[in-house]
């Protein structure tokens, strides 16, 4: 199976500024381009941090309030001085948490959670920016036809165990809900089918009604229910 990669997903013109654009430039920066965050980008291209609107907006916050209304939040120090900062450098939040081009969705997801970020820059073996990828951007792939998923899984998934013992499996897609049908030769693939089917991009959930058989030419062991064994002769 192929997954999209970041590469494929990120946006390539990325507004960014520097180490020591000011705040005002910051602001007309976000206003302009019609963006809530940019990357921070040293003197070889490569970022040093991320500079959001909640990065800004701690400036407002902890200004005082005249009409006593909202009281003044509690900040950390390291919070304090950046609310006090005046220039990307110092307002960033850093270091950047970067993704590589052949990353998978799934890889850029878990980054993201683990990280508590809404977006990655994109940078290449050097750290040099290339792009940047969002929440977004990786939740594209849930827009794939469901003819699309219903293709990959059969030649790709099903066809690849087929050899295994589930030539008699089928799928249905529909909204990017897989449903398999059918009968495997081998309880034990069935958990298989459907873990491979769910890492298939688009794929929203899977389910399964499918049944164990013994592949043709193979005894089957079980005993019909009421029936006894034959007895054979000694």
């Amino acid at each position: 199976m192929e997954h999209r990669t970041i590469g494929e997903l990120m946006t390539r013109k990325v507004v960014s500024v520097r180490l020591d654009t000011p705040f005002k430039e910051i602001v007309q920066t976000l206003a302009d381009n019609a963006v809530s965050a940019v990357p921070v980008l040293d003197g070889l291209g490569r970022p040093a941090g991320i500079v959001s609107e909640a990065d800004l907006l701690r400036k407002a916050a902890d200004r005082s309030d005249l009409s006593g209304r909202t009281p003044l939040p509690y900040l950390e120090a390291w919070e304090r001085a950046r609310a006090e900062g005046r220039t990307a450098g110092e307002l960033m939040s850093a270091p950047a948490v970067c993704a590589h081009p052949e990353w998978t969705v799934v890889e850029a997801a878990r980054l993201m959670e683990v990280q508590s970020v809404k977006r990655l820059p994109v940078v290449d073996e050097t750290d040099t920016l290339l792009g940047i990828v969002s929440r977004s951007d990786l939740l594209r792939v849930f827009l794939r036809r469901d003819d699309a998923i219903q293709e990959e899984i059969t030649h790709e998934v099903i066809g690849r165990t087929a050899r295994l013992g589930a030539s008699g499996v089928t799928a249905e897609v529909v909204r990017g809900q897989v449903a398999l049908h059918g009968t495997v030769t081998d309880p034990l693939l069935i958990p298989v089918l459907v873990r491979m089917c769910a890492s298939v991009d688009g794929v929203v959930s899977v389910s399964e009604d499918l049944k164990g058989t013994p592949a043709p030419g193979e005894p089957d062991d079980r005993v019909d229910e009421g029936r006894s064994p034959e007895r054979r002769s000694p």
